[in-house]
C-alpha cells in the first residue's frame, strides 16, 4: 500500500494501516463468540450492529428512533412503512430537480426533438457541439437520478425500503451508458423498483418487464416473431428469477424469447398499423409498446406447461410461473441472504426464507422477516462486509447524521473511484455482494482517503457547485453519545489503542471512519 498522505507518528501510521488491511478479512471484536445469540439483538451494541444491516448505516436519530420504539416495533416499520417524510432541506433539493419537475414521457420528447435537430445540422462542427450538448444533457440528468438515490438513502426514514430499492436495481440491472438509459433510468427507478421493494416479487417482475429501461437494455425491442432475440428472455430466467441451475432449457429461453415477442419501446407518438382483429390487443402506456404485429401467436411451451398463443395474457401466464417457481424462491432467498446475512448464508435460513417466499406468493417482507428474525442473521451481525455503497452512505450518515448536505458530488465521485457507480455495472448481473469483490488493499487504500475527507471536514459535501457557490460549515462530530454508549462497545482493542494515538480530532475521526469495524455491517 502506498503511503497514506497524512503526517501522524510511526506508531499511529503503521497501526492505523495495518487495521485497514485487516478490515479485508477481519471482522468486528463483538462477533468473538461462538454461542448462538438470541434472535432479537441484546444491549445497545447489538442493537447498534443490528440498525447498521437494517439501515443504511447507523446514526445517532437512527438510533433513538429505534430505542423510543422498541427494536421489534422499529423492525415492523420498516418492513412496512408509510409514505416517506424526507426533511424539508432533502425534499426541496429533489423537488429542484428536472427529473422532478418533468415525466419520463415529456424528457423523451424534448430530447428526441433535440436528438432530430443535432442530426440535421449541416454543418460539421456545430452539429458536434449539438450532439454533445445532448449528451451532457442525458449525463445531467443520470446524475439526478443518482443524487435522489444517494439523498433518500442518508435521509429517508424508511432506510429499509431505500435498501431494498438498491438491490432490487442491482438485481434487475440496467447499465445507464447504453443508449438513452440516462433518460429512463430515473423513472425506472422511481416507479418500477421502489414501490414494489417490500411488496410481491411477482408485481416487481412484472413492473421491470413492463419498463422501457430493461426492455431496451436487453434488446427485447429487438425480439420480433420469425426475429428471435433471447437476450432478455436468459437473463430474465437466469438472473432474475429460476438462477442458472433453476431446472430449464435452452429450449425453454427460446420459448419464453417467443412469449416475449412483441414487448418493446415506443419512444414516439406514432401508433403502428395493426390488423385489425389484432387492434384491441395494441399497448402504448407511457414508453411501453405491445405491438401484435411483431409477436408470434404461436403456442409455447415453457417448463413443460403449454402457453397458448394469445398476446399480451402469454407474458402474464410466463411471470406468474416464472414468479411463483420454487427455484425463483430460493434463488431470491439465497441472494437476499448473501446481501444481508453472509457470503455463503446457511443453507437452513435459505430454505427457510424460501419456505415463507412460497406460502406468501412472494411477499418480500414476510421473506425478510423470516431471516430479520433467525438466529443466523443475529449471529452475523458485525461480520458483513461493506461494499462501496454501503461504505460511503455509512460514513456520511455516523459523520453527519441529519445535517443535510449540499452537494452529492463527492460521494458519486467516491463511488466511481470504487468501482460502483449508480447504474454503472454494464453487464446485467448486477454488483457483486461479497467480499472478495471490494476487499483489495487498493480499495482499503481509498477508503483511508475517503475517511480522512470526511473526517477533516474537507469532503466538499457542504460546498454547491456552480460560479456562486455556497457553503455551510460542517464538522463531523463522531466523539458522541452514540460512540461512547454503543460503537465503542464493538471495537477491538486494537482499534481503541489507535484512536487514542490520534494527535487531533480530524485524526480521530478519520482512524474511527477507516478502523475494520466501520468496514463491516
Amino acid at each position: 500500500m502506498p503511503a497514506l498522505p497524512f503526517s501522524r507518528s510511526a506508531c499511529a501510521l503503521a497501526s492505523s494501516v495495518a487495521l485497514l488491511l485487516a478490515a479485508c478479512t477481519t471482522p468486528g471484536s463483538n462477533n468473538s463468540s461462538d454461542s448462538r445469540p438470541q434472535a432479537i439483538p441484546q444491549g445497545q451494541a447489538q442493537m447498534s450492529n443490528a440498525l447498521n444491516r437494517i439501515s443504511w448505516g447507523v446514526a445517532s436519530s437512527t438510533m433513538q428512533q429505534a430505542e423510543a420504539l422498541g427494536y421489534q416495533r422499529y423492525l415492523e416499520q420498516q418492513l412496512h412503512p408509510g409514505a416517506a417524510r424526507l426533511p424539508e432541506q432533502v425534499q426541496a433539493q429533489i423537488a429542484a430537480m428536472t427529473i422532478s419537475q418533468r415525466t419520463v414521457e415529456q424528457l423523451n420528447q424534448e430530447l428526441e426533438q433535440r436528438r432530430k435537430d443535432a442530426d440535421a445540422i449541416a454543418n460539421d462542427d456545430e452539429k458536434k457541439t449539438a450532439q454533445q450538448a445532448y449528451q451532457q444533457e442525458l449525463n445531467r440528468l443520470a446524475r439526478e437520478s443518482a443524487t435522489r438515490s444517494l439523498l433518500r438513502a442518508l435521509y429517508s426514514p424508511n432506510q429499509l425500503q431505500e435498501q431494498m430499492t438498491w438491490f432490487w436495481m442491482n438485481h434487475f440491472n440496467v447499465h445507464q451508458g447504453k443508449s438513452n438509459i440516462r433518460l429512463l433510468v430515473s423513472d425506472y427507478e422511481e416507479k418500477a423498483i421502489r414501490p414494489h421493494a417490500l411488496g410481491k416479487f411477482r408485481d416487481l417482475l412484472s413492473a421491470t418487464l413492463h419498463h422501457p429501461a430493461m426492455i431496451r437494455y436487453l434488446d427485447n425491442e429487438q425480439n420480433a416473431v420469425n426475429r428471435i432475440n433471447e437476450n432478455y428472455a436468459r437473463e430474465l430466467m437466469e438472473l432474475h428469477t429460476l438462477g442458472v441451475n433453476g431446472g430449464y432449457s435452452q429450449r425453454d429461453v427460446q420459448e419464453m424469447a417467443r412469449i416475449l415477442t412483441g414487448v418493446g419501446v415506443n419512444m414516439g407518438s406514432n401508433t403502428p398499423n395493426v390488423k385489425k382483429e389484432l387492434q384491441g390487443q395494441y399497448v402504448h402506456q407511457g414508453l411501453f409498446e405491445f405491438n401484435p404485429n411483431r409477436h408470434d401467436y404461436g403456442n409455447k411451451q415453457l417448463m413443460g406447461q403449454t402457453i397458448r398463443g394469445r398476446g399480451p395474457a402469454e407474458v402474464d401466464e410466463a411471470i406468474d410461473k416464472l414468479s411463483r417457481h420454487p427455484a425463483t424462491a430460493h434463488f431470491v432467498s439465497r441472494k437476499l441472504a448473501v446481501y444481508f446475512v453472509a457470503d455463503e448464508p446457511p443453507a437452513a435460513l435459505v430454505e427457510a426464507m424460501a419456505q415463507t417466499f412460497l406460502k406468501t406468493d412472494g411477499d418480500i417482507a414476510a421473506t425478510l422477516q423470516t431471516m430479520f428474525a433467525s438466529p443466523e442473521f443475529t449471529q452475523s451481525l458485525g461480520r458483513k462486509f461493506k461494499d462501496p455503497v454501503h461504505y460511503v452512505v455509512s460514513a456520511v450518515r455516523l459523520a453527519y447524521d441529519d445535517k443535510v448536505i449540499l452537494n452529492a458530488g463527492p460521494m458519486l465521485n467516491w463511488l466511481n473511484r470504487m468501482g460502483e457507480p449508480l447504474y454503472g455495472r454494464q453487464t446485467p448481473d448486477g454488483y457483486p455482494l461479497t467480499e472478495a469483490s471490494w476487499a483489495s488493499p487498493g480499495q482499503m487504500n481509498t477508503r483511508f482517503e475517503i475517511a480522512k475527507a470526511i473526517g477533516s471536514g474537507n469532503a466538499g459535501l457542504f460546498k454547491t457547485d456552480g460560479p456562486q457557490p455556497q457553503e455551510r460549515a460542517a464538522f463531523p462530530q463522531l466523539s458522541n453519545a452514540l460512540y461512547y454508549q454503543s460503537l465503542q462497545k464493538t471495537l477491538s482493542p486494537a482499534t481503541r489503542q489507535v484512536l487514542d494515538q490520534a494527535s487531533s480530532p480530524q485524526e480521530w475521526n478519520t482512524f474511527l471512519l477507516s478502523s475494520p469495524e466501520l468496514m463491516h455491517r
